[in-house]
């Protein structure tokens, strides 16, 4: 292994904590990265979505484990999104021609998040047991489908500010659907990107080694060590470096 890719190991390790924290797997930290590391742009984008299969599984499992996944309201988002990912994942695009405005919408988000945060409490009480409605739940899905393959993210930097600020679930649930949502949107994605091109490098391994630790440190954070206004500030924290990505990359 050469340093670069223990280095790079290293800073996966601390994304996947970081974002495996509020219910994301990583993608577009990990994308940064490995850019920041000089990775081989056309390994780039299947790197990050198999790293994210990884953590989003860890992390939809544990999420599940404590009662914060309720299937029904993952269904609408994830039967339009699958099919969107897929095929927008074989689209390429120049990066200015979304990157720019994306930026600007989880920025926007982050400044929401923030703002809210100090409400989260009283949020999470007034929308627990609520219900997805089937049609903003199948639009929604599709649009972020799309924005997931053409970014090559899994979606969840989208997903939970939304779930927040529509108040469709509590704090943790809403980390608990997006991971569910990340992980099967990831799975789609990756496929429709291999499908077209794109290749894997030969420290792989190493790097899903790190990210599984990061991920197990990370969920126990989002479970059980930081309270939900927490939560709330990591998330708005996990969009601006989002949105820094997108703006400066």
């Amino acid at each position: 292994m050469s340093e670069t890719e223990l280095i790079l190991a290293v800073l996966l390790l601390g994304v996947a904590a970081l974002y495996s924290s509020v219910g994301h797997a990583g993608a577009s930290g990990y994308i940064a990265m490995m850019a920041l590391m000089g990775l081989a742009p056309e390994q780039i984008r299947p790197t990050a979505l198999t790293l994210n299969l990884l953590v989003g599984g860890i992390g939809l499992f544990r999420f599940w484990r404590n009662g914060h996944v309720r299937w029904r309201n993952v269904l609408p988002f994830v039967l339009a999104s699958a099919p969107a990912a897929f095929f927008a994942a074989q689209v390429r695009l120049p990066k200015e021609s979304y990157s720019i405005l994306l930026g600007v919408v989880l920025l926007v988000a982050a400044i929401g998040v923030f703002r809210h945060a100090s409400r989260a409490e009283e949020e999470d009480a007034a929308t627990a047991g609520r219900r997805v409605p089937w049609v903003p739940g199948l639009l929604t899905g599709a649009v972020i489908g799309v924005l997931s393959g053409l970014t090559g993210t899994g979606g969840a930097i989208f997903l939970t500010p939304l779930l927040l600020f529509a108040r469709w679930m509590p704090t943790r649930e809403a980390s608990g659907t997006s991971v569910a949502f990340v992980w099967i949107n990831s799975l789609t994605a990756l496929a429709g990107l291999l499908h077209a091109t794109g290749s894997l490098p030969t420290a792989l391994p190493l790097w899903l080694g790190a990210v599984a630790v990061g991920a197990l440190v990370g969920t126990q954070m989002g479970l059980r060590w930081v309270p939900v206004r927490g939560l709330r500030l990591l998330l708005g924290f996990v969009l601006l470096i989002a949105a820094g990505k997108l703006f400066f990359a």
